[in-house]
């Protein structure tokens, strides 16, 4: 059987590991998707609901898996669809290659239906490699180079293949001018070393310092042990960005939790009074929650020396590998003798958590928000995988999720869009089908695209050896942050018409589809919805009424914000009162540690 230019992609495909490609179907690539089933679906065709969830998955696979994602779609509509997922993949650093179609090439430049100039569209989304494959014998070096950019800048790439050339005999690019080759699939990457003296020079800044703090980003994930061994002899502190959230676990005592508008008090608090700051393999972007300038001397370590320097004034800046250059750091540390910082440290997060759970024990009309994470944190297994969406839930995924070893969690970090939180779970539970995923999710964005792809993981559960895939809907039919955000920045009442969300049964449609649903509307509740959604032998959807006006109230809350809040009170908020009542609840337990309620 002749060889198609479709089935040379899906066979190189297969020599770089690829097990899934996660996409939609339609003409643009129908030579492609020929292919799939001439080739007994090899790699798997995983279809998702719309394309965005389908590079929502893609990037959710490379997250927790560390390999390249792959995500295709049909020409015109098609490839404009994946863009969000593909920003999402850009803006936290993810390999994923993108593989679209385009119109015929007889019909390029005649304005035929669905005909987009992709290049320029993708142009920026993918600028580190966007290339349109126009001959067969273009298609390996494309195919093969798409990938190892994607790896080496961790970065979306796309790949361009017009209808008509799918179908055609493909044909290796030949010993010849102007023709070009490519290499097997593989590459050794290295892990590279900043030079001793300086090395030598960032031990010193961090020798000298008598208050060290240390935000480490995703960048240090499997530097975690180093991370440790350094707060270790320095006696810091440890603070984590949200995407670095699941590098260290929340039971170190030193470990201050989530930093910025969503972090806690002790991360606020060591920011503001350490004298020393070590950025590990973080490019987080909220100046103001660092140190005060010049209040700290800074040493960062990056592996991408374009993202180094750029978020506080930092004294030495390293470029290399985040474990490799700790690992080289750590003879020239001297061990702290006086360890009050760290015990300072120590009580505020002890103290910190005892407000949590007193917090999420905090009544509401009718579940706490915090409660579910609070309740989650008790119960979730120690292999878990945990995606949270954007959103109020955010919050509570943020300050109340007690991350412990062995368990990955994440989510779109720096784009924070609406919608990555059931796809991610999607692609997680094909990265690792033996662990059990847990999607934290508004209902604002179940409603925009979370619902559609639950018919996606019914479809694909019997491929799961763990079938246990939770997604728990935080239901307060109300678009939340936008809410808070209006009240605390603006001191504007909510807007019914546009913060108000449509009542829909999440768990009843879960059971439509042949999920599990669970739905739960007293806060005692809980604890049991959550055994059950563990031992259930199918997905299920924890539906969870919860209380909207629960105020996702910053730790270091600015008196203008409270201000702002107390505005949209006195302009005629409909639920001014009860927010007003559940704000003041809330608070009161940081300031009243261990007294009952």
């Amino acid at each position: 059987m002749t060889e198609t230019v479709g089935d040379y992609l899906l066979s190189r495909l297969r020599d770089w590991g690829v097990e899934q490609v996660f996409a939609y179907p339609g003409d643009g690539i129908n030579g492609l998707v020929a292919s799939f089933g001439k080739a007994d679906n090899q790699p798997r065709f995983v279809q998702a609901r719309h394309e965005e969830m389908a590079a929502f998955s893609a990037v959710g696979y490379a997250k927790f898996s560390g390999a390249v994602g792959v995500c295709m779609a049909t020409s015109g509509p098609g490839a404009i669809h994946l863009l969000n997922g593909l920003y999402d993949a850009k803006l936290d650093h993810v390999p994923v290659v993108a593989i679209v179609g385009q119109t015929a090439r007889t019909a390029m430049g005649g304005s035929y239906q669905q005909e987009v100039e992709l290049q320029t569209l993708y142009r920026d989304v993918a600028n580190e490699y966007c290339i349109e494959v126009n001959v067969a014998e273009q298609l390996p070096n494309a195919l093969d180079r798409a990938f190892r950019v994607a790896q080496a800048s961790r970065t979306p790439t796309a790949l361009i293949i017009p209808a008509d050339l799918q179908e055609e005999e493909y044909e290796p690019p030949q010993h010849a001018f102007k023709q070009m080759p490519s290499s097997p699939p593989g590459t050794a990457w290295p892990n590279p070393v900043p030079p001793e003296p300086a090395l030598g020079e960032a031990a010193d800044v961090l020798n000298a310092g008598e208050k060290v703090a240390i935000l480490v980003g995703q960048g240090a994930r499997r530097a975690a042990e180093e991370v440790r061994q350094v707060a270790d002899v320095t006696g810091a502190g440890v603070a984590k960005a949200l995407l670095g959230k699941d590098v260290l676990a929340d039971d170190l005592p030193y470990v201050t939790g989530a930093i910025g508008l969503l972090g806690t008090r002790p991360s606020y608090e060591m920011m503001r009074d350490c004298d020393t700051l070590l950025i590990v393999g973080s490019n987080f972007p909220y100046s103001q929650f660092l140190p005060e300038y010049g209040q700290a001397r800074a040493v960062q370590i990056d592996l991408d020396g374009r993202f180094i320097g750029m978020r506080y004034p930092t004294e030495v800046n390293l470029v290399g590998d985040a474990a490799a250059t700790l690992r080289a750091l750590l003879p020239k540390l001297q061990r702290t003798g006086n360890r009050s910082w760290r015990e300072k440290i120590e009580k505020n997060v002890a103290d910190w958590w005892e407000t949590m759970d007193q917090q999420a024990a905090v009544d509401a009309k009718p579940v706490n928000p915090m409660r579910i994470v609070h309740e989650l944190s008790r119960q979730i297994p120690g292999n878990a995988m945990v995606t949270a969406d954007s959103g109020s839930s955010t919050n509570w995924y943020a300050r109340n999720l007690r991350i412990r070893d062995g368990i990955r969690a994440t989510l779109s970090g720096t784009l924070a869009t609406m919608g990555p939180g059931v796809p991610y779970a999607i692609g997680a539970k094909f990265a690792y089908p033996d662990r059990p995923a847990i999607a934290l999710v508004g209902d604002g964005a179940m409603q925009m695209n979370g619902l559609a792809e639950l018919i996606t993981i019914a479809r694909y559960q019997g491929l799961w050896t763990d079938p246990r895939c939770i997604v728990c809907v935080f239901h307060n039919n109300d678009l939340n942050q936008v809410t808070w955000e209006l009240r605390a920045m603006g001191g504007a009442p909510k807007f019914e018409e546009s913060q108000s969300l449509p009542d829909v049964d999440y768990a009843g449609f879960a059971r439509s589809v042949g999920l599990e649903g669970i739905n739960v509307e007293e806060p005692g509740d809980l604890r049991s919805a959550w055994q059950s959604a563990f031992a259930a032998d199918r997905p299920v959807v924890l539906d969870v009424r919860c209380d909207a006006e629960v105020p996702p109230i910053p730790p270091h809350a600015t008196f203008e914000q409270m201000k702002s809040v107390t505005e949209s009170v006195l302009k005629g908020d409909p639920e001014a009162f009860h927010l007003m009542f559940q704000g003041a609840k809330t608070k009161l337990q940081e300031f009243l540690p261990g007294r009952s309620r």
